[in-house]
């Protein structure tokens, strides 16, 4: 043929249909610069330090008009025309895509900042609301014996490919603690490759098995149609497609953006810091919790400036011979049908899709990825590629150099879809519809990728002393230290066998007891402060180190005085001493005091003055005295020997009694034995009725 007719077109295209390119795959972590076309974010901060692609395809296949069992298509006897099952409604469609990743890579600038490079090949095919009787009926070659009607409608078809370039940048946005934010985006040249798209307006088909006759005799089918045709082809579709060209003039520029939100609850678990606070992520780890992702892909258009577009008016009836007396469907148009205009094409569309994507971090190595992809195009726009909707979840078992994913899928036209794929080191392979197509006898879609590259992935920080410190923030890589000595082991400077952390004196050599120290003298006494009790005063030995006190001021060291709190005399070792008068003031006091007429009792009156007698005592705490009793010789000598024990005790009682020490005092008893004066006088026998208290020496 000598041009894609819109019957050849239909018949081909109903074989495709696109769903998101290597589904399942670019869920993965560490699907790497692969990830680039579905959403130029997520390049940066990614597990690879450079990822190389060196080949991946991706074909869908999918409609809402065939369905079949997978293993019919491994039967010779088997035709989808006559053994598929079908499916026909007024408006039927067909998608189709074939996504080819070429040579490309990508590569981190810093922590924030990351490019991407990469060639891809596409194409696509769209059959929009076209009536499913019409794509019966042609592939039926116009049953002769069959009469049939067709109300078409409109509808719209398209297909184009093309190859593009892009570069791809991305950088950090937003890292505080739990809340990072990356974005990216891509710009695409794109080379046209080919283009043919057809709109049909109103269009009616009539027919009629019998309803032309011959000039022969007898009768054929007559086709009576009605109704608006337009299509249009780039220029290298205008003759022989054998000896492919490149469309000249047939260029375009793309976009894509996206921005991915990660919650990393955890992220103090996936940062390092060093002595300096510095920070420093791990790179080899997934650090978010729950990941969010937004992207918009396929912004532009390519411009087939050498294109033609014509446009026929189809009101007509022709005879079935008419028809397939001619070669193609294009001498149809040109023999039997008006046209009516004729110019350039419009330029192509590309896919333009919307993505949402979320995923969740359930312990490190498995996940669940939810993803919607919505086409931004709409049906009825004339020469543009559409993306089918879709809605798939993706649980995920993933690791380095292996993962694992199995995506349950419902694809707008196809319905249900179950897949899986893997990824292992340089090989990725899968598809997103191969448990459906074995388990489902009415599959209507199927797709496979696969491809080969070459991973670089960021590496677990090393630790080579193995304590415990990372390399990057290891003061002392090639030896073991703690991680609170930024992994250097302590010193010991002074060698004294306390490190230097715990050394209060790290240059100087000490002693373990005393934090790393020497022990010091500061008094100068030779005895060392920790042995000393006064430090920071001059002193003795056996004092404990602190100097002898004299707390009375009598020049008598306490150590040396009986008397440390009264002053004394060195002569009486520190206590202060009776003198005479002292003595005679005692007695002159004691001769005072009067008892009860031939008795013991004190009389009331002598109270006052055996108040000044303990006073005086008191002030000599540790002379002793002796207090003595005395009568005159009246009365028996043994009456009186009695008496004077009995007054000499009782006073004796009265002083322990006020306060002074009974150790202190004795008490004896003299009689009549020792008078002071005649008794033969009144006076004389009053001053022998006496008590004296006497020191004791």
């Amino acid at each position: 043929m000598k041009k894609i007719l819109f019957t050849g077109f239909v018949i081909f295209c109903i074989s495709s249909a696109k769903a998101q390119s290597y589904l399942g795959y670019l869920t993965d972590n560490y699907s790497g610069v692969n990830s680039v076309i579905f959403n130029p974010a997520n390049i940066v901060d990614s597990r690879f330090k450079t990822d190389i692609n060196l080949f991946g395809v991706s074909a869908i296949t999918g409609n809402d008009y065939y369905g079949l069992k997978l293993g019919d298509l491994f039967d010779d006897n088997f035709d989808i025309e006559d053994d598929a099952n079908k499916s026909p409604k007024e408006k039927n469609n067909v998608f189709g895509n074939i996504d080819v990743l070429g040579p490309s890579f990508m590569f981190n600038i810093n922590d924030k900042n990351s490019i991407a490079v990469f060639t891809r090949g596409r194409v696509f095919y769209n059959i929009n609301e076209v009536n499913g009787t019409t794509l019966e009926n042609i592939t039926n070659d116009f049953d002769e014996n069959e009469d049939f009607v067709v109300n078409e409608g409109d509808f719209y078809a398209t297909a184009n490919a093309w190859a593009e370039v892009g570069v791809s940048y991305a950088r950090v946005i937003m890292d505080k603690e739990q809340h990072f934010l990356k974005g990216g985006i891509s710009l695409k040249y794109l080379q046209g490759l080919g283009n043919v798209y057809s709109e049909g307006n109103n269009v009616n088909i009539d027919f009629d098995a019998d309803g032309s006759a011959l000039p022969t005799g007898g009768t054929t089918g007559s086709i009576d149609t009605t109704g608006e045709v337009s299509y249009g082809y780039s220029n290298n579709l205008e003759e022989d497609t054998d000896d492919f060209e490149v469309v000249s003039g047939a260029t375009g520029i793309g976009a894509d953006i996206g921005f991915v939100y990660e919650w990393r609850p955890d992220y103090k678990e996936h940062t390092l810091t060093d002595s300096k606070g510095q920070s420093y992520p791990l790179k080899d780890v997934n650090k978010y919790k729950l990941k969010f992702g937004l992207s918009i892909t396929d912004l532009g258009s390519i411009n087939y400036d050498d294109g033609t577009e014509e446009t026929y008016d189809i009101n007509n009836t022709i005879s079935e011979e008419q028809f397939e007396n001619e070669d193609d469907f294009q001498d149809v148009l040109e023999s039997f049908y008006t046209l009516t205009a004729a110019g350039n094409t419009t330029k192509a569309v590309l896919p333009t899709a919307l993505h949402l994507n979320a995923d969740w971090n359930i312990n490190h190595k498995f996940y669940v990825n939810l993803n919607t992809d919505l086409s931004l195009i709409s049906k009825s726009k004339v020469n543009a590629s559409r993306i089918a909707n879709v809605v798939s979840l993706t649980p995920r078992f993933e690791s380095k150099w292996f993962s694992f994913y199995s995506p349950i899928s419902v694809v707008q036209y196809s319905g249900f879809q179950w897949g899986a794929g893997l990824r292992a080191g340089p090989l990725y392979i899968g598809s997103g519809s191969i448990v459906s197509l074995l388990i489902s006898d009415n599959s209507k879609a199927a797709d496979i990728y696969a491809g080969l590259k070459i991973p670089i992935y960021q590496s677990r920080p090393k630790d080579k002393d193995g304590d415990g410190v990372l390399d990057k923030i290891d003061d002392c890589p090639e030896i073991k230290g703690p991680e609170e000595n930024n992994g250097c082991p302590w010193k010991d400077s002074d060698g004294d066998t306390v490190l230097d952390k715990d050394d209060t004196c790290p240059e100087e050599f000490g002693e373990v007891t005393n934090a790393g120290c020497p022990w010091a003298d500061t008094d100068g006494d030779t005895i060392l402060d920790k042995d000393d009790n006064c430090p920071e005063e001059f002193g003795f030995l056996e004092n404990g180190g602190c100097p002898w006190k004299d707390s009375d001021g009598d020049s008598v060291l306490d150590k040396d005085d009986n008397c440390p709190d009264v002053a004394g005399t060195v002569a009486n070792n520190g206590c202060p001493e009776v003198t005479e008068e002292i003595q005679k003031t005692l007695n002159d006091y004691a001769k005072t005091i009067l008892f009860n007429s031939g008795k013991s009792s004190i009389k009331e009156e002598s109270f006052i003055v055996l108040g000044d007698i303990v006073g005086i005592l008191k002030e000599y705490p540790n002379a002793k005295f002796t207090v003595e009793g005395h009568t005159d010789s009246a009365g028996s000598n043994s009456l009186n020997q009695r008496l004077s024990d009995a007054r000499a005790n009782a006073v004796k009682t009265y002083l322990i009694d006020n306060g002074v020490d009974q150790f202190r005092l004795s008490a004896i008893g003299y009689g009549e034995d020792r008078p002071i004066a005649s008794n033969k006088t009144k006076a004389g026998r009053a001053s022998n009725r006496r008590v004296e208290i006497n020191l004791v020496k």
